[in-house]
């Protein structure tokens, strides 16, 4: 039976999850953007509405008929959009990896009797619930999760495209890493401890700290956790001498008569150079290793992920690895599998009987192949 789905934002992500969601729902995707809205007109069983998604009244307009709602908002406006639709009433599935606890919102979501998973992508998300599956059945001492986008082209002077909200990719070069080591909580600068990494159909790549652990560090009794972003070498050295010399700082600074905040400047300047071009060859690729006992003997899984943008679809593969991993939690929910209230991060979803196998399945089925080996 169709369903009613309102998704918030009409990005790269937002899109690919609206075309693939009115598959099997009647969707209406809302952006304050017309040109991201006509890229999906004239699609069967799906609408589209400009509205801007920083006002409450205008989400409330939006969600009104929703069965459920999708948040795909920048960083910066997604606890907000949460909370909006919380109030409202709507269970919603959020990718907009925003910098508040969530947490914070459990109470109102339990009250509003609600079910609200965020985090719903790639990394955070299919590497959160991954985890939260094998937690829930063996006693785990050990998980590093390697993520990166990257596109196919290396082109100077930045090697680097940014397959989603670049303001956010910004946010985690700026952001403290936060890891578990020997089981405390410990702070590392972003960009710290480079690691060289050969992955035999890329090339060699660079490793670093980034915060991407995120709801794990307060979900998870796990000793040993780290994620790292992998990106082409040469990077991280780029991004320290603009971090360092204050080209992502938020304070106003005196520039003659005028006063503007460096990373207005800086973004200004980057984001053009960081956009994919239209049917720009990217991939995305993931290592999660997951170590402990299982079953009283000692286990490693390794998962590996290798997708590249599909051209028949035109559809990036960051948008397909994080957008049809929330569509499908989407449909879990939907379809009664997850029914958890209050907030829910992707490892309580991957701890709930039978939702890592349907997850993982119909992403086979989309294509997106998370290869498993166990030694």
């Amino acid at each position: 039976m169709r369903k009613n789905v309102v998704i918030l934002g009409a990005g790269m992500v937002g899109r690919a999850m609206a075309l693939d969601l009115c598959q099997d729902h009647n969707v209406v995707s809302v952006d304050r953007d017309s040109k991201a809205l006509a890229l999906l007109s004239d699609t069967e069983n799906l609408a589209t509405r400009t509205a801007d998604l920083a006002d409450p009244r205008e989400i409330n307009n939006a969600i009104e008929q929703a069965d459920i709602v999708v948040g795909a908002v920048p960083g910066f406006m997604g606890y907000q959009t949460l909370e909006t639709v919380i109030q409202a009433g709507k269970n919603i599935v959020d990718i907009s990896f925003f910098p508040e606890d969530p947490f914070g919102l459990d109470d109102l979501a339990k009250e509003k009797d609600i079910i609200a998973v965020m985090d719903a992508g790639v990394s955070p998300g299919m590497s959160n619930l991954i985890l939260g599956y094998h937690n829930a059945a063996m006693d785990v001492s050990d998980f590093i999760c390697y993520v990166g986008g990257l596109p196919v082209e290396r082109t100077w002077p930045f090697e680097y495209k940014a397959p989603f909200s670049p303001i956010d990719v910004i946010a985690e070069y700026t952001r403290a890493s936060r890891m578990v080591e020997s089981g405390e909580i410990v702070e590392k600068l972003a960009l710290s401890e480079p690691e060289l990494i050969d992955f035999p159909e890329v090339g060699t790549l660079e490793a670093f700290n980034t915060d991407g652990l995120r709801s794990l560090i307060q979900t998870m009794n796990i000793p040993n956790m780290k994620e790292k972003t992998l990106r082409y070498p040469g990077h991280i050295e780029l991004m320290r001498v603009l971090r360092e010399t204050g080209f992502f700082d938020e304070q106003m600074l005196q520039v003659g008569d005028q006063k503007i905040r460096p990373i207005d400047l800086t973004t200004q300047l980057l984001f053009p150079k960081w956009k994919l071009g239209e049917h720009e060859q990217e991939f995305t690729l993931v290592n999660i290793f997951i170590k402990g006992v299982e079953n009283g003997l000692p286990v490693e899984y390794k998962y590996e992920l290798l997708d590249y943008y599909e051209p028949k679809t035109g559809i990036s593969s960051m948008s397909r690895t994080t957008g049809y991993t929330c569509s499908v939690i989407t449909r879990l929910i939907l379809e009664g599998h997850y029914q958890r209230k209050g907030i829910s991060p992707p490892e309580f979803v991957g701890a709930q009987a039978g939702c890592y196998d349907i997850v993982l399945n119909q992403l086979m089925d989309k294509g997106v192949h998370y290869k498993v080996i166990k030694k």
